[in-house]
């Protein structure tokens, strides 16, 4: 069938990275939207045809920017596109959240195929790695980075900011991902009834797996294959971070890397005259989110959003997994990917099929929000290099509450990029109740235990079920209490919680 004009597809990736130079200036070392607009030249580039990149550069009508988390710019958009030397109509940057690449794709096919966008650039970096080694230099060099007047024009924002946590969960010490992602890892545990070190283990040789693909990624920021028992032993170099996840069990942000994707319709590819054999196709795309705060979620330990929406995606394409080829499942830590891998129902250790194309946040890297803009370029490289095969992208935004979906292929959607977004099926499923101001007995339902910076304990959090089934949150810095939480299996212990969020074991 004729391939209707409107069809959105992507024409160019590139990715960037400015690796460690000890023999450098920190001073020196490129800021957030000086990668941007390199990764945008280098994915204009990717096009391929000689002087294309720039016709495509310049009929950009929208510039999509992933929020950076290392620089605040009143707009980063404008910053990019005054190094480019282009002006698009709109600049726009999304909220935070790493589903914010995959949902920004299928927002911008949507509009490609209603004919509201010809051709849109998205792009997004991070360099955390040199605010970290500025901080760190005792001479205190000054990053020259781009200051925005207040008065700068704002961007256009994508999707809805809100608060990832209640005021009790964030009290607790929910307050950042490294404590909330080890509760998951800890309910995965308990429920598959698996001792500590073999869950240690076997998560240790998951995430090994992750590291050899890396160390075959040429835009990885870590290139070396790490061994299960390095993954998992705790040392000076891999200290304990929140149990239990030993840092290279974290994603790892302290990176400086930058990546963009071109997407265009059909028509403006043929008119500028972007060879076939670049193009792929935002086969079908799907949004949904778990119930917003933990303790509303019925369990900690599985993601029906994600299942729905990828279910969802899935049908949309007409394939089922297994028709899937490759897969890059979004994995800031262990947990992420044992979730996703369960809902997608794909094996944790098939060796023709791994569940990463990067190598992952930990190894790969884990630029901020910009992660999936390096899966989906990766996935391009993978699908020019296999025309015919389908390629599964997830992204996933703040406590495994944002879920995005993205199929991909070189072939051609029969029925137009399609998107579905179940969240009306997500918000009917059980809810637990918080229960906030109980006091008395519960029962620990996971935990996780917080180190400092030296890998000392410093306290434990606990997530709690009542007699009657409500989530209540607790905390304890005894520590004989935290000692024994990290030996032996602490979900399903009977403890008495106080006002004032202590608990006391039973």
């Amino acid at each position: 069938m004729p391939l209707d004009p409107r069809t959105p597809v992507l024409v160019g990736v590139g990715q960037v990275s400015e690796p460690p130079d000890p023999a450098g200036s920190v001073a020196d070392r490129p800021e957030p939207a000086e990668l941007m607009a390199r990764a945008l030249a280098a994915a204009a580039g990717d096009s391929g045809a000689p002087g294309l990149g720039r016709a495509l550069l310049e009929r950009g009508q929208s510039l999509r920017i992933m929020v950076p988390l290392s620089w605040q710019y009143v707009n980063p958009g404008l910053v990019a596109a005054e190094r480019l030397g282009i002006e698009p109509r709109e600049l726009a940057v999304t909220v935070i959240g790493g589903n914010s690449p995959q949902s920004t794709v299928s927002r911008t096919a949507l509009q490609i195929a209603a004919g509201e966008l010809d051709v849109a650039l998205l792009a997004g970096a991070e360099c955390i790695f040199t605010r970290v080694a500025a901080r760190r230099d005792p001479g205190r060099p000054v990053l020259r980075w781009t200051s925005q007047p207040d008065d700068t024009p704002r961007p256009v924002v994508l999707g809805t900011d809100r608060s990832p946590t209640t005021d009790v969960e964030a009290s607790r010490g929910l307050d950042r991902p490294l404590r909330v992602f080890p509760l998951f890892e800890n309910a995965l545990r308990a429920a598959a009834g698996e001792t500590v070190d073999e869950h240690q283990r076997s998560v240790s040789e998951l995430w090994a797996r992750l590291s050899e693909v890396a160390a075959a990624n040429p835009h990885a920021w870590s290139r070396r294959a790490r061994s299960p028992e390095e993954i998992r032993s705790v040392g000076p170099s891999n200290r304990m971070v929140s149990f239990p996840y030993p840092k290279l069990m974290n994603a790892n942000d302290r990176v400086d890397q930058g990546a963009a994707l071109v997407l265009c319709s059909v028509a403006a590819a043929r008119e500028l005259g972007v060879p076939e054999d670049r193009w792929v196709f935002p086969v079908s795309g799907a949004d949904a989110h778990d119930h917003w705060f933990l303790s509303h979620r019925q369990d900690l330990r599985s993601s029906p959003a994600l299942r729905l929406a990828a279910r969802g995606a899935l049908a949309l394409a007409g394939v089922g997994v297994d028709d899937v080829a490759h897969v890059d499942l979004y994995s800031c830590f262990p947990c992420a990917v044992q979730i996703a891998a369960a809902e997608l129902g794909l094996p944790l250790d098939d060796p023709g099929r791994p569940l990463t194309v990067t190598g992952g946040l930990g190894f790969a890297g884990g630029p901020g929000n910009n992660y999936v803009t390096h899966s989906i370029a990766t996935m391009a490289g993978r699908l020019r290099d296999e025309p015919g095969a389908v390629g599964l992208v997830t992204g996933l935004g703040w406590y495994a509450t944002k879920h995005a979906v993205g199929l991909w292929s070189t072939e051609p959607p029969a029925a137009g990029f399609r998107y579905a977004h179940p969240q009306d099926a997500v918000d009917a499923l059980p809810r637990r109740t918080p229960a906030s101001d109980h006091v008395g007995p519960a029962t620990v339902e996971t935990y996780t235990v917080v180190h400092d910076s030296d890998g000392r304990p410093e306290r434990a959090i606990l997530a709690l079920l009542t007699d009657d089934g409500r989530r209540a949150w607790g905390t304890t810095t005894d520590g004989d209490d935290m000692q024994g939480l990290e030996e032996v299996e602490g979900c399903g212990r009977a403890v008495r919680l106080a006002a004032d969020g202590r608990v006391t074991f039973r």
